[in-house]
């Protein structure tokens, strides 16, 4: 049954209880006349009994005047009240009948809207799986999702130093194809300036270097570019690369938020409700899919039919999050040279890593900017702090400490 058909049975059932109530509510009116007419009836008899019993002379002629005179002034007061009862029972009835077919049609439609889901056909379970297997298994491809979003344009804010680093970043990579440092600093780049399908080849070209050690944020970053290529929507070929990653990585949170939307997209959302109710326990309160999840998860348990109420945001995150700090450095000073540098190259190189896949706070972005230059790796710091603007574009506060630490470090001015 159709939106209209639904619509059309809706007024056919409210007109017949209508029809109902103002057949009922007539009756009544009836009724009440009914009975005013008996009293009147009663009355007339009881006056011709009275004249008859008066020439019989059963009945004295006094006593019969007298009878006459009280049974005639109960049969005008009993034509007063049905007279004074008529227009009122009218003029009620017809209000009730109004205001009730009033409370029916706004109540019932009031009703509906708030626990129904106005535009959605009535549907069997069972025909709504078999539809969402067939949506999923005949939605568009990769190319042809790509091929019908049109590509972002090129960003015009790219400071001059940052533009002049990708150009020479880019030769090195065509000359160097297996770098795997030079592929990752590329993807990450090329995604923050825009460049979406240029960074989607630097990141399968990373997969494609590291062979069986690459990991499962490694293919959830290359769902996430092929994601943003076709504009949000999750292909089969996404969908792919998101299973390759669960499957070395079960717990892996940018592949199970995706996973959720691809089942939202095909109308599963039972299934999104499971996998994002459950990421959303789990997840630490910086995680960049707290909030898409906190902004969609009710919206996808009321689609399920789950009475669900999204608890309360976490506390916000603990500062001091990993990364190479001041103590670090002091707690190195008793070792070796060689094993100080191995040491802290190592932590700046996880802090970066983690900034790449995870995000973080303009603290830490600072932090590694410092780190780098600290360890003569200005280049790195400059593209870095270059990257770290772009994710942050409008926060002025963050925006001032960050400039603070690259000034600080010799990368700006």
């Amino acid at each position: 049954m159709g939106v209209w058909g639904f619509w059309a049975v809706v007024a056919a059932v409210v007109l017949m209880v209508s029809a109902i109530l103002a057949r009922a509510m007539a009756r009544a009116k009836a009724d009440v006349r009914a009975s005013a007419d008996y009293d009147l009836a009663v009355y007339r008899d009881q006056l011709s009994e009275i004249e008859r019993d008066i020439a019989r002379g059963v009945v004295a002629a006094d006593e019969g005047a007298r009878l006459r005179t009280e049974v005639s002034r109960r049969l005008l007061e009993a034509d007063r009240a049905a007279r004074a009862s008529a227009p009122q029972v009218r003029g009620s009835a017809g209000w009730g009948i109004a205001a009730l077919i009033g409370v029916i049609l706004i109540g019932s439609v009031a009703l509906y809207w708030d626990l129904g889901a106005p535009g959605y056909p009535d549907l069997p379970l069972k025909q709504r799986l078999a539809m969402s297997d067939e949506l999923r298994e005949t939605r568009p491809s990769q190319a042809e999702a790509e091929g019908n979003t049109p590509p972002p344009p090129p960003r015009a804010d790219v400071e001059p130093a940052f533009a002049e680093l990708m150009e020479k970043l880019r030769a090195a990579v065509i000359a160097r194809p297996d770098d795997l440092r030079g592929l990752e600093l590329l993807a990450r780049n090329e995604a923050a300036l825009g460049n979406i399908g240029a960074a989607r080849k630097a990141q399968e070209a990373v997969i494609r270097v590291k062979g069986d050690t690459a990991t499962a944020e490694d293919h959830a970053a290359l769902a996430e570019l092929m994601i943003m290529a076709a504009g949000g929507y999750i292909s089969p070929e996404a969908e792919t690369v998101l299973a390759q990653a669960l499957q070395i990585d079960p717990e892996n949170g940018t592949a199970r938020y995706y996973s959720g939307v691809m089942f939202a997209q095909v109308g599963r959302f039972d299934r999104t409700f499971v996998l994002w109710k459950r990421l959303l326990e789990q997840s630490p309160p910086e995680a960049p899919w707290v909030a898409p999840i906190r902004e969609q998860i009710e919206e996808a348990a009321m689609r399920a039919g789950i009475d669900y109420t999204l608890p309360e945001a976490k506390g916000a995150a603990v500062a001091g999050a990993p990364g190479p700090t001041a103590e670090d450095m002091e707690n190195a000073a008793d070792m070796s040279p060689e094993d100080r540098q191995a040491m802290i190259e190592s932590m700046v190189e996880r802090l970066g890593e983690r900034l790449a896949n995870e995000g973080g706070t303009a603290e830490e972005w600072a932090r590694l900017i410092s780190a780098l230059a600290n360890l003569g790796r200005t280049d790195q710091a400059r593209a870095i702090y270059a990257e770290a603007q772009t994710r942050f574009a409008g926060r002025s506060v963050d925006l001032a400490g960050l400039k603070e630490a690259a000034v600080s470090a010799g990368v700006a001015e």
